[in-house]
């Protein structure tokens, strides 16, 4: 009965999608290019874990004209957990366009209906849901840490999420659960989105070290990622990076190098690594990608966060940290022997991403050497 069950769900799944597809067809024949975009601007921060996506999904939450969710398909993934990554893209992609539109009923199928704004994943990461009118203890413009949100905040009834949605000028989600770009080209073409790509990436190298302090946070993730069988034993964590290697491939040369017209100016490719080496020029980069003004305010919060002295250990960790020394911590901790084996397992997408290959238990100890091609695909591409 329980296989039957979750049959009925995938089939349900896709039948929605083929006429939500249908939906968007008959959009896109009735649309002209010269109609104006939505007012509304939406950004996707495409990553993978531990790849500094928290962060950098902080860099928009604060901002008071962003309204941001953190990986709102994780609900999806834990209530079709028995299912593979490839086939919940879809479902994932139906709710991240419900949440563009400022449509929370989407949580239906995946929440209880009795819910609060506390149910949601890592709600108290969003600014916006800290303040009015998800939250009337804090001011819209203050910097709000998620302790402080998560003390104060949590009461409030889950229509407030929606009810706040609707009264910013940009959303910004993150999200780690996609694994190409086509299968967002949907969105990319909906007139009733004006969509952006962040694709946020990391040394595979740093994420696999940081991956290994957070197993037990990420088995779920990573079962579905490649199997549990696949997901068992000493091969297992390069099982997993490989998955994660070759997705950005994909979806780097699907959103810049085989690039669709309507995808130009829309895509971004962003190194975690040159964030953090200059985070005050690559935060207003990145704030110009998505039309918004980067505040004295928020350059004073950017610099504070990435020049602490904390270490960044915990999953989902934004407080404040030396930035630089963190994201190169795995070359002082990472034994040699992994990296090679990983190198090999990633190889190709360090090549395209512009990662110097390490060749020597020298050259891992050897700080002064730059593991960044600056010859490589622009950290900043728009595809344009």
């Amino acid at each position: 009965m329980l296989k039957s069950n979750k049959t009925i769900v995938i089939v349900v799944l896709a039948v929605q999608s083929i006429v939500f597809m249908c939906f968007l067809a008959q959009l896109r024949s009735s649309y002209s290019p010269q109609e104006q975009k939505p007012a509304q601007v939406h950004i996707l921060i495409l990553s993978s874990w531990r790849s500094g996506s928290s962060f950098t999904g902080q860099l928009f939450s604060q901002h008071p004209d962003v309204f941001y969710l953190m990986e709102p398909a994780w609900h999806v993934w834990t209530a079709m957990y028995q299912n593979r990554a490839k086939t919940l893209q879809m479902a994932a992609r139906d709710l991240i366009r419900s949440v563009f539109l400022c449509d929370m009923s989407v949580f239906d199928a995946y929440m209880s209906t009795r819910r609060n704004k506390s149910d949601l994943f890592q709600w108290e990461t969003s600014r916006a849901l800290c303040s009015p009118p998800a939250c009337d203890l804090f001011q819209r413009n203050h910097i709000i840490s998620k302790t402080a949100c998560k003390t104060l905040c949590s009461r409030y009834p889950f229509s407030k999420v929606e009810e706040a949605c609707k009264t910013y000028s940009h959303t910004v989600l993150k999200e780690v659960r996609f694994f190409d770009l086509t299968v967002l080209y949907p969105l990319l073409t909906d007139p009733s989105l004006n969509l952006k790509i962040i694709h946020l990436v990391r040394d595979p190298r740093a994420v696999f070290h940081s991956r290994e302090k957070t197993v037990a946070a990420l088995m779920r993730d990573s079962n579905i990622v490649v199997g549990p069988q696949k997901n068992q034993g000493e091969s297992g964590p390069y099982n997993v990076m490989q998955e994660i290697c070759k997705s950005h491939i994909r979806i780097y040369t699907e959103g810049s190098q085989a690039l669709p017209s309507f995808l130009k100016g829309r895509y971004m490719l962003v190194r975690y690594e040159d964030i953090v080496n200059d985070p005050l020029a690559k935060a207003e980069q990145l704030y110009k990608f998505a039309e918004l003004h980067f505040t004295p305010k928020l350059q004073v919060w950017v610099y504070n966060i990435t020049h602490g002295k904390g270490l960044g250990m915990q999953a989902f960790d934004i407080s404040s940290r030396d930035a630089v020394n963190v994201s190169q911590a795995w070359r002082k901790n990472l034994p040699f022997q992994k990296i090679e084996k990983l190198q090999n397992v990633c190889k190709d997408a360090m090549d395209l991403l512009g990662y110097r290959l390490l060749m020597s238990k020298e050259e891992q100890k050897d700080t002064a050497l730059n593991l960044l091609f600056t010859q490589g695909p622009p950290p900043g591409d728009t595809g344009s």
